[in-house]
């Protein structure tokens, strides 16, 4: 799918107004990029052009689970261990996501997996910021307006997250607007992590946690108890906990667990990314084509669900693919579209005020 054309009811996708709220850092890299800051510091890749590189993590993406999945980061995370590597890779990925039409974005990634050549915690956080900020710069000299937050990310597979809520919380009003929780989800809950969720409640620091990705309810249940998500990380697998009673033609019925009515009463943004989760496995019970993909069973039951792109390098995606995808499989029209962008404008990181003027730019730019 070509997403430079791809309309909706005769509007350009690309065009339009939206938000991403679940875009990693190290997954959105340029494959030029890669090639030659790799080349500076005599990293060896699996390719030396960049069709090549960009056909060998497509190629090498659909592991069919989350650690396979994750295995993939060593090429990228590798050219990001210098300031001037941070700040080239944070300026590009501001300018492709406004490219895109994307007008507000919160980028996560983890700082610790980037101090290999001498750079600090602090050292890191503020080169991303300066490569958001020369992004959002340049974006602006070419008339597209956009807005870049971060959300610091700690592995839940280390032991160093209470000192990544810390640095994320010493960055509040300086470019950070929330906390993450990443990396294998089974056999590393949440709950591992408790001292640093307990620190960023104290603080009253916003959460999101990858959960129900690469595990089942135990993760979602953690996440939302030990972690305090007021957002669930993809979060799919909540669809676990409904119980489809019977189908007549559209027409479904379903019981609703407590937990999956939980996430739904209180409008716990699901941040989910269709094509990353056919290839991580994390929908697999479900079926491996995007109409199986239970994205439209919880937007139907009223789930705050949302469009993201998890790793538009890996995936070979966009935010404007992912939702031309959606609306061909499951014959969305531009009122549902807007509705996933007001849904992650609800759920965005930031002060009521500002979330009210981002809903009335999505407004005004699908009215247009």
């Amino acid at each position: 799918m070509a997403t430079d054309d791809v309309r909706i009811q005769g509007k350009k996708l690309k065009s339009l107004p939206k938000v991403s709220l679940h875009d990693h850092l190290d997954g959105g890299l340029r494959p030029q990029t890669v090639l030659e800051l790799a080349d500076e510091i005599d990293l060896d890749l699996p390719a030396d052009d960049a069709n090549g590189l960009e056909a060998w993590f497509s190629d090498h993406i659909d592991g069919g689970s989350l650690e396979d999945y994750l295995e993939k980061f060593d090429a990228t995370i590798g050219v990001m261990q210098t300031r001037e590597g941070l700040v080239r890779v944070a300026k590009e990925f501001v300018e492709d996501l406004a490219d895109d039409g994307v007008v507000y974005a919160e980028v996560r990634w983890a700082p610790e997996q980037h101090l290999t050549r001498g750079l600090s915690l602090d050292d890191v956080v503020d080169a991303v910021q300066e490569g958001i900020e020369e992004g959002e710069d340049a974006a602006d000299a070419r008339g597209k307006d956009i807005r870049v937050g971060q959300l610091l990310t700690a592995m839940r597979q280390g032991s160093r997250s209470r000192e990544i809520a810390e640095l994320a919380v010493s960055w509040r009003g300086r470019g950070v607007v929330g906390f993450d929780l990443a990396g294998p989800e089974d056999g590393f809950p949440p709950s591992n992590h408790r001292a640093a969720f307990d620190y960023l409640a104290e603080q009253f620091f916003p959460t999101t946690v990858h959960a129900g990705e690469g595990a089942g309810l135990a993760s979602i249940r953690s996440a939302l108890i030990d972690g305090r998500a007021v957002r669930l990380g993809h979060g799919v697998r909540i669809a676990n906990d409904l119980d489809v009673v019977s189908r007549e033609g559209e027409e479904v019925l379903v019981t609703f667990g407590d937990m999956a009515r939980w996430v739904r009463d209180r409008e716990i943004t699901l941040e989910l990314s269709p094509t990353s989760n056919l290839q991580s496995g994390a929908v697999t019970a479900w079926g491996d084509t995007m109409d199986a993909h239970p994205f439209d069973l919880l937007y139907q039951l009223g789930f705050s669900v949302t469009v993201n792109v998890d790793n538009r390098l890996m995936s070979r995606t966009t935010l404007t693919r992912e939702l031309g995808l959606l609306a061909q499989a499951f014959d969305y029209d531009l009122d549902d579209l807007e509705a996933f962008q007001l849904n992650a404008a609800a759920g965005a990181f930031l002060p009521v005020e500002e979330r009210e003027e981002l809903i009335e730019i999505i407004a005004e730019g699908f009215q247009r």
